[in-house]
């Protein structure tokens, strides 16, 4: 059973800025492409961001390019993503999540509708970001 363990998330002004954490401890994090999603309320669950885990390249959906930064450490097995500048369409809840296909460049698949046609299957519970407008 994968685990994956998201934190960070909280209540913040417009403007303001965030940092959450995914961590696991089932497997070697570097090896893996890691993404970040959110679901807003009444939306669909979309990505956000990912660094991969066959080069360590990193991707950005446009709505957040600029204002988002996915970093990692692989000692402690946890992704980070930074969040500046929030605007309240940022509020949701966030999910990090990843394919388990060792050192393959799931990346490219970061903006796909249906993630979990791709095997992008395996999702942490989540953390609540609200950003009041």
């Amino acid at each position: 059973q994968v685990q994956l363990v998201e934190s960070g998330g909280g209540l913040v002004q417009s403007g303001g800025s965030l940092r959450l954490s995914c961590k696991t401890s089932d497997f070697t994090i570097d090896w893996y492409t890691i993404f970040w999603f959110r679901q807003a309320p009444g939306k669909e669950r979309e990505g956000v961001s990912c660094i991969s885990g066959s080069d360590s390249s990193t991707r950005y959906v446009d709505s957040v390019k600029g204002r988002f930064t996915i970093s990692r450490d692989d000692a402690e097995k946890v992704v980070y993503l930074q969040m500046t500048n929030l605007k309240h369409e940022d509020t949701a809840t966030y999910y990090c999540a990843t394919d388990l296909r060792p050192q393959a460049n799931s990346c490219i698949f970061v903006s796909e509708p249906n993630y979990r046609n791709y095997g992008i299957e395996y999702f942490g519970k989540g953390t609540l970001v609200s950003v009041s407008s």
